[in-house]
């Protein structure tokens, strides 16, 4: 995201990576194709100043990166996870239920779900029958519903997985705890950390469903993260990821290419960047602005640490200053590095270090969404950070985020929003790292996995990943007191270009530009 000091005309144009998505209510695809990320659409449209019509562009889910200008006024424990099957990459991960299971008989349906249940539970559970409860005044008869199972018995002859993860999370929604355990017994011997994409996504998302149901999701989310591996292991899966998955590095070099254009004709440019993990988004930046016609301009830049980045380099801030120095020198770039060792919610403007005729640009890379707003509690650190910055009078503030809604949403509308924004993240990774690479688990376990458990099984402050849609960024920047500001036709072609070479095959057809 861009903001100048200077009038610029209130358009914006927003850089989204297309999806094709699964209907709201539906999980089934009907299409051998699967769902393939495509390469962003760049559509301009008005501010709400301008034009009326702000609903009319497609936004689906990605990271996402937008420009804004500051001079406007509007706007439970380890062994209750699921046992999943290591199977072949091809499409038989089970023996699908035989038609022969089919059954309009009432008697031998309920007879056939006791025996489900018996084989999940014990032939000596304590669950209660499906058809009769019984209570200190007598047993209470509930109505069988036999058109139900029979659909549920249809549904997994299918073997169709996003239907019946749907399904499984639809009868934790209603509270239906027979159905729920009965679809999960079933989804353990459809999901594999070694299959299709869908199958490992799937075993993460039972993961979640599981925890969910046991109502010990923020155990589970805890002790997946004090499974993660060594730290220079965990630098190492976050660097693969980085590689092979098209929607971060699109969103890193956007908001770079951003800050470039905006910097081209400042001689001291200060980058305040609220999650600078390992720091290397900065290395491209500072060897293009080293390149610069009549020399490069001093930088420095305010580093704000989070816990997962600190594990994974070993160390604090220093070591990421220390490494940016020394390419800086290489590039004989004047740069000095602020360490701001404080957690980005609890960041005030004397941790910034802002000095007098500093060109000021604002990195908001996949942050805020952790930070707690107003659903989750009194202090809503995501709008006051908005405020903070504006205070700073930037030039230039950025914004990366997944385009998905999970922060407010409901339970049931938050799973399927998952499932459709992961499933283009395990598809695009299928694409570009072969199933068989021995690092490829690793990845999707320590750096993806923890993500997909904490949206699905915990709630309020333990449920931390809180991803928004762009109307809801746009209308938080809006209410802080900036205006949008569109990327520039240079950045749209990089972008492009760098979208074009992760997968001629799977992307090519649907490459568009629209300006």
């Amino acid at each position: 995201m861009r903001f100048s000091d200077e009038p610029v005309q209130e358009v914006v144009s927003d850089c989204m990576p297309t999806i094709q998505s699964l209907e709201p209510h539906s999980c089934s695809d009907d299409s051998s194709q699967g769902t393939h990320p495509s390469v962003p659409i760049f559509e301009q449209y008005c501010t709400l100043e301008s034009h009326s019509g702000t609903s009319g562009y497609a936004i689906h889910n990605s990271p996402s990166t937008v420009s804004f200008s500051p001079n406007g006024s509007s706007e439970q424990d380890t062994e209750s996870f699921p046992v999943y099957s290591h199977q072949s990459s091809d499409n038989t991960c089970g023996s699908p239920v035989n038609e022969s299971c089919l059954t309009d008989d009432v008697d031998d349906l309920r007879h056939k779900i006791r025996e489900l249940e018996t084989a999940m539970l014990g032939p000596h559970s304590d669950t209660p029958d499906i058809c009769s409860i019984t209570n200190p005044v007598g047993p209470v008869q509930i109505p069988y519903d036999a058109e139900k199972c029979k659909q549920m018995m249809e549904m997994i002859s299918r073997w169709d997985l996003k239907e019946v993860l749907c399904a499984c999370a639809k009868a934790i929604e209603e509270n239906d705890r027979f159905t729920t355990e009965w679809l999960m017994s079933h989804l353990q011997q459809m999901v594999s950390v070694n299959g299709e994409p869908i199958q490992r996504l799937g075993a993460y998302m039972l993961e979640g469903l599981v925890a969910r149901l046991a109502s010990s999701g923020s155990s589970i989310y805890k002790a997946l993260r004090c499974k993660e591996p060594a730290s220079a292991e965990l630098l190492s899966y976050m660097h693969v990821l980085y590689e092979v998955c098209p929607y971060f590095k699109f969103g890193y070099m956007s908001a770079n290419g951003a800050i470039a254009e905006a910097m081209k004709d400042e001689n001291e440019v200060h980058i305040i960047d609220f999650m600078i993990a390992q720091g290397s988004q900065w290395i491209t930046l500072i060897q293009g602005l080293a390149a610069r016609p009549g020399g490069p301009p001093k930088i420095r830049i305010t580093g704000i640490d989070d816990s997962t980045s600190a594990y994974a380099r070993g160390g604090g801030l220093d070591i990421v200053g220390n490494r940016l120095s020394k390419l800086a020198e290489s590039c004989k770039v004047p740069f000095e590095f602020n360490a701001a060792r404080v957690p980005a919610a609890e960041v005030q403007l004397e941790d910034l270090g802002v000095r007098p005729g500093e060109a000021i640009a604002v990195n908001f890379a996949l942050v805020l969404h952790h930070m707690p707003d107003e659903s989750v509690g009194s202090q809503n650190h995501r709008d006051r950070l908005l405020r903070l910055v504006k205070s700073l009078s930037p030039k230039l503030v950025t914004l990366v985020e997944q385009e998905s809604n999970t922060n407010t949403a409901p339970f049931f509308h938050r799973f399927l929003e998952t499932l459709k924004y992961y499933t283009a993240i395990f598809e695009s990774i299928d694409v570009t790292l072969p199933r068989d690479h021995k690092e490829r688990i690793n990845v999707e376990q320590f750096c993806l996995a923890r993500d997909i458990v904490n949206i699905i099984a915990c709630e309020g402050p333990e449920r931390v990943e809180r991803h928004e849609l762009l109307g809801k960024w746009r209308s938080r920047f809006t209410m802080a007191g900036f205006t949008p500001y569109p990327l520039s036709s240079l950045v749209n072609a990089t972008i492009k270009t760098l979208l074009k070479s992760y997968s001629e095959k799977s992307w090519g057809d649907n490459l568009r530009l629209q300006n």
